[in-house]
């Protein structure tokens, strides 16, 4: 499955123009930047948490160990690990060893099985073995963070919340949404464009738009739908042929991240290990 391309703004005297132009006033760039979900939209209907999961959690429990590292990586890894450790209380039971071997692939497995000991601990004591659904809760949790308990709470409960991770950051600077670094800075900020409603899938589709498309070294501009709405359109690779090369995932006609997508995914599964090309 490919991008289809909308026209870019090009042309003769084009840079010269942008730079007369007049700065984007604050209510032009919300008009843009709600403009750029509705797109997004169209073009990632299927957007989804790309983290497999069963339950609560498991989507904490993965969220903590996507941590510098990829959702497949996580993916190919958690089930073994559930299969071991079905509850929190089972978790928290846990051989510090048995369970570092377990989530090795991952990276960092020592600070990570430290983080999921604790965590499991605390619900086993503090929430009767259950995740909470409050944000003021799942912060207290070891390992725990706002990008966490957001994608946990947006996806598990239902309770909408921007989800700031490395693409999104990325992206919303990219397209002039927000000029904040600071994560917490970050949210507050796009919160205020967007009705809370589409927090959760404005998250989703943005991290999307940026593994598939928008990628931080080379972005396939030549390949953007919505190369006519960035501001930073020609960062990347600006001609289609050589920018359709650059599509990844099932843009790019290769399998996602999940081992169990969504019924409505256009992709291939991943595979339950990880293959010699890399994907």
């Amino acid at each position: 499955m490919s991008a289809k391309p909308r026209p870019a703004p090009q042309g003769k005297g084009s840079a010269k123009k942008q730079q007369a132009a007049k700065p984007e006033s604050h209510l032009a760039m919300v008009r843009r930047a709600r403009r750029i979900n509705r797109e997004l939209a169209e073009i990632y209907p299927y957007a989804h948490p790309e983290l497999d999961f069963r339950n609560p959690f498991e989507l904490l429990i993965a969220t903590v160990l996507s941590a510098q590292t990829t959702d497949l990586r996580v993916n190919q890894t958690t089930p073994a690990l559930f299969a071991a450790y079905p509850t929190a209380e089972d978790m928290a039971a846990a051989v510090p060893e048995d369970l570092e071997e377990l989530i090795r692939p991952t990276g960092f497995f020592r600070a990570k099985a430290k983080s999921l000991l604790g965590l499991s601990q605390a619900l086993r004591d503090n929430f009767g073995g259950e995740v909470p659904g409050r944000i003021e809760d799942l912060v207290t949790l070891p390992g725990v963070g706002r990008k966490t308990a957001n994608v946990v709470l947006g996806n598990a409960f239902g309770v909408p919340g921007i989800t700031v991770d490395t693409h999104f950051g990325r992206l919303v600077r990219r397209w002039k949404w927000t000029d904040q670094e600071d994560p917490e800075k970050v949210e507050a900020e796009i919160c205020a464009i967007f009705p809370k409603s589409e927090w959760t899938m404005l998250s989703h589709r943005v991290v999307f738009h940026g593994r598939r498309i928008c990628h931080s070294r080379k972005p396939a501009c030549g390949a953007c739908p919505i190369a006519p709405l960035c501001p930073a359109y020609g960062e990347g690779e600006t001609d289609p042929e050589k920018a359709k090369k650059l599509l990844k995932y099932e843009k790019g006609g290769q399998p996602g991240q999940r081992l169990t997508p969504p019924p409505d995914y256009p992709g291939l599964p991943a595979p339950a290990r990880s293959s010699p090309s890399g994907v």
